[in-house]
């Protein structure tokens, strides 16, 4: 097929005009989007500006779980005991973590799982143990160490933060490690 200057401007103008329309449809695009981000930005704030959709949580000050930490790695050592102690928030997230000389290589691990077990249940986890009879597959759920440990450090009643304890030769020991940090922020 032989190509003449008249359909090489014809099919020249469709591009040009092809572009051209894609270009408004991107600019189109762009003006809706910015129209609804500005439409929900309003309604964000008009909602947030009354409080009822959105909520407030206690956590510890660093300061707060670091002195929490020491405290338990202070009690530990006036027993000879080599530990890792863990401080995690209310959401279970790593806040501090101190190893004690010479604690073994499991323990910060275990200290981990142990606050974190006991901020999720608002218990120290020498009691949640005692809940596996009747339920043995609490011990399933991810993250968990159902061992006697970890304690629950609680304002107004609610779970803020969880000290773990582990290394000692006995959840016992690890558990009482734990309240002494515990016990360290209400001085």
């Amino acid at each position: 097929m032989k190509k003449t200057s008249r359909t090489r401007v014809l099919t020249g103008g469709a591009i040009a005009a092809a572009v051209a329309l894609g270009g408004f449809g991107a600019y189109s695009a762009s003006a809706t989007d910015e129209a609804t981000t500005a439409t929900q930005t309003a309604a964000v704030t008009k909602a947030d500006a009354k409080n009822k959709n959105t909520t407030t949580s206690t956590h510890l000050t660093i300061e707060a779980a670091t002195k929490a930490a020491q405290a338990t790695l202070d009690a530990a050592e006036k027993e000879n005991q080599r530990v890792s102690v863990a401080v995690v928030d209310r959401n279970g997230n790593t806040v501090v973590t101190l190893r004690g000389d010479g604690a073994g290589p499991q323990s910060y691990e275990s200290a981990v799982k142990k606050a974190y077990t006991a901020v999720s249940w608002n218990a120290p986890t020498s009691e949640l143990v005692k809940r596996l009879a009747n339920a043995p597959t609490l011990k399933d759920i991810p993250g968990t160490l159902f061992l006697g440990g970890g304690a629950p450090v609680t304002s107004k009643g609610a779970p803020i933060a969880g000290i773990g304890v582990a290394g000692a030769p006995s959840g016992d020991l690890d558990e009482r490690f734990a309240q002494a940090g515990v016990a360290s922020l209400t001085k």
